[in-house]
């Protein structure tokens, strides 16, 4: 796709946020064509080029922000001097997004919090991401995904029920928050283009990570406010009723989603008394006897079963296996971008447009690559 393609092409984009949720924000929309410049502290930028998951350096910076910074310009600042406040003030005033996650009240006493810039930009389209809301009794908290995970409930949705919390294994909360303010951000631009106006979207991680259990959260606040209860036999789910679950089989695993209990019973052979059983009350005898079976006999040869049945099933795939299944490579997920060292490597935007996935071939920017913006302007 050509970048004059691009939906967001021509929008100028000034990106404060570091770490994880606003810069996923920007970059999908960088994805989508627009000009993102990241706004970065001088000498240092953005920390999340230092935040290490592994031993694995590119190029002297982490894999993280070269995942989340891709498509992006660099503009390295020092906003205790006059002259570059007053230079991003100019950029303020041609931008049309400006997105931000500082803790509450922090990017104000920079002078770019929203009331300040939209005296600068009346049509700005203003984006900010926090912890837990500016205006709640946990304003001033660290608002990391995991410690928000903790405080929002979700712990107790995944594992066993002796299993204590069990935290999710990637930053939901940040990538979630960051998706909502995207959509955010482009619902104010629709407005802004059959209005003029332009507007203030907020979210934080609580927000998004509580969002993301509307299901079950419906569910106790309409149940008298019962408790979760997870599954001690092969759990997946803490309202669920069996099977539904992740089952060990003689060489690996296998999921099985809600399925016809005797059927279960009559194509897998399970061993043990069905009739009488309640598939919520009686889950972990159920689960058990289920599980007993299932682990006598190959993931293959469960899979085959469950195929000629339409059983809703699907065998339990590491990273490898899925790559090697070809299916991302099919839905043209895989994406390279050029490094002076070589390709990195990494995923693509997850949607096409006019049956073409956008791809930007540009990496992350190295730390203040746009300055020259600073006295020439975005033009």
């Amino acid at each position: 796709m050509a970048t004059s393609d691009l939906p967001l092409e021509g929008v100028r984009i000034l990106d404060f946020s570091q770490f994880l949720a606003g810069p996923y924000a920007s970059l999908r929309l960088a994805d989508l064509g627009a000009d993102v410049v990241k706004v970065e502290r001088a000498g240092k930028g953005d920390l999340s080029r230092y935040l290490y998951v592994s031993n694995v350096s590119v190029e002297g910076e982490s894999t993280i922000f070269h995942a989340i910074n891709r498509g992006k310009r660099s503009l390295e600042i020092d906003l205790k001097t006059d002259r570059d406040r007053a230079s991003l003030q100019d950029l303020v005033a041609g931008a049309d997004i400006i997105i931000q996650n500082f803790r509450p009240g922090v990017i104000e006493r920079l002078g770019f919090g929203y009331e300040a810039v939209k005296a600068l930009n009346p049509k700005i389209i203003y984006g900010s991401i926090s912890g837990y809301g500016a205006d709640t009794a946990w304003k001033e908290l660290p608002g990391q995904d995991l410690l928000t995970q903790a405080r929002s409930g979700v712990m107790w949705l995944s594992g066993g029920a002796d299993d204590g919390p069990v935290a999710i294994g990637l930053p939901v909360a940040d990538m979630l928050a960051g998706a909502a303010l995207a959509q955010g951000i482009l619902a104010l631009l629709f407005r802004r283009e059959r209005t003029g106006k332009g507007g203030l979207i907020e979210t934080s991680l609580l927000e998004a990570i509580t969002d993301l259990q509307f299901e079950l959260l419906t569910t106790h606040l309409n149940d008298g406010g019962r408790k979760p209860e997870r599954q001690r036999e092969n759990p997946a789910h803490a309202y669920l009723a069996a099977p539904y679950g992740v089952y060990r089989t003689a060489d690996g695993h296998i999921a099985l989603g809600m399925n016809d209990l005797a059927e279960l019973w009559t194509h897998f052979g399970v061993e043990g008394p069905l009739a009488g059983l309640d598939p919520f009350v009686d889950r972990d005898t159920i689960s058990a006897a289920l599980g007993a079976t299932l682990a006598k006999q190959t993931t293959d040869h469960w899979m085959r079963i469950a195929m000629a049945q339409d059983f809703w099933a699907a065998p339990v795939l590491s990273w490898d296996e899925t790559l090697a299944s070809g299916v991302l490579q099919d839905l043209d997920m895989l994406h390279s971008v050029a490094l002076k060292n070589g390709p990195l490597h990494t995923t693509a935007i997850p949607m096409r447009i006019d049956g073409t996935r956008p791809k930007s071939t540009l990496a992350a920017p190295q730390l203040g690559t746009a300055n020259a913006l600073l006295d020439t302007g975005w033009s």
